[in-house]
């Protein structure tokens, strides 16, 4: 017999494999060829502690020492830069407030990214305490935790049925039955409690498109910060020599194997562009990937009221990589009746009772 099932096979689902397999057999279902391929794969993989509404803020301090730490630790060195025109005074002090950023002047901007258009760069700032995370091995740590402690990541097993029957009873190719059921499914955590039984939360998945150009420039990007426009309306990341460049969008759609909008991300495009001194002459690649939010725009983590062995792991937005530590311990302390660490405040606000009333 199972004790945990978890349908799922990104950030959410073996994070919470890993905690929870130090308390019972596990087994995740991932209905793909691999691993993390959707949203997890397709990750800008920053972390930034002031990121996030209140309660991910709090899930990613408790998550930092683990990402640090852990395993020779999964950080390295980014830093994140703020920028904006010079008509966007405003939303600029709002931003760098939030993020808990350093104003600069534009000439200190221009010396760390000397690619910034000094005639449309109006303001800057900066914060240190970005990082990028590993999260391939992130993810593969997570699973070799599972089949350490004897459970079992299964690949290409897609869930076609499932019912109560005193204990869970789940078909994905073959049949599971399981104490407790995780939903980890990311955009698809809906259809998955509809299957079950269980009252949706909710949740909506959003797409965000992305582009690999050249080094603008020929420059060596590798010690650039990751640039944010203000508003969130674009960003570009260096990546292994490369630039990664998005648009920011956050378009709602229906859960699907996603992929970039052309003219979406043309726009996107032309406002990273419009930002610095050398043109985009060349797109390498183009994809997307689905961040699903709850209706409150937090995370849903732990049993559902209806149905205390039903748990879910659900709407981790853009905060799935650097919240996992912390969520996923979250989410193991509810299911096992572990006390937690965290505030019970914050518990309260990212349970999902709160989504039920």
């Amino acid at each position: 017999m199972i004790d945990f099932l978890i349908i799922g096979g990104g950030i959410a689902g073996l994070s919470a494999g890993a905690r929870l397999s130090r308390h019972g057999k596990v087994t995740v279902l991932e209905a793909e060829d691999a691993i993390g391929y959707h949203a997890s794969g397709r990750s800008a993989a920053l972390f930034e502690e002031s990121y996030g509404p209140s309660s991910v803020v709090a899930l990613n301090k408790a998550s930092a020492s683990f990402l640090r730490d852990e395993n020779g630790g999964y950080l390295t060195p980014r830093g994140l830069m703020l920028v904006g025109r010079k008509d966007q005074g405003r939303i600029f002090d709002q931003d760098s407030s939030d993020l808990n950023m350093q104003v600069i002047a534009t000439e200190d901007a221009l010396a760390r990214v000397p690619i910034l258009n000094p005639d449309t760069v109006g303001y800057a700032a900066v914060s240190d305490s970005a990082f990028d995370i590993d999260t391939d091995r992130l993810l593969q740590d997570f699973a070799r935790n599972i089949r350490g402690n004897g459970g079992d990541v299964l690949i290409r097993k897609k869930v076609t049925e499932i019912r109560k029957d005193g204990q869970w009873i789940v078909v994905a190719g073959q049949t599971f039955e399981a104490r407790n059921l995780v939903n980890a499914a990311g955009a698809w955590v809906d259809e998955i409690a509809v299957l079950a039984g269980i009252a949706p939360i909710g949740i909506t998945p959003k797409r965000r498109s992305m582009a690999r150009i050249p080094a603008p420039g020929g420059h060596d990007v590798r010690g650039w910060p990751m640039m944010l426009g203000v508003g969130e309306s674009w960003y570009a990341k260096p990546d292994a020599g490369k630039l990664l460049v998005s648009p920011s969008e956050a378009d709602p759609v229906a859960p699907q194997d996603a992929y970039a909008d052309d003219m979406v991300l043309a726009e996107g495009l032309a406002r990273y562009e419009e930002m610095v001194t050398e043109p985009v002459t060349r797109v390498e690649a183009t994809w997307a990937g689905l961040r699903s939010f709850a209706p409150d725009g937090t995370l849903v983590l732990g049993p559902d009221p209806s149905d205390p062995s039903f748990i879910w792991s659900a709407g981790q937005g853009g905060y799935g990589f650097q919240t996992a530590p912390a969520a996923s311990q979250l989410v193991a302390d509810l299911a096992t009746g572990t006390p937690s660490q965290l505030d019970t405040g914050i518990i309260a606000a990212l349970s999902p009772e709160r989504l039920r009333r």
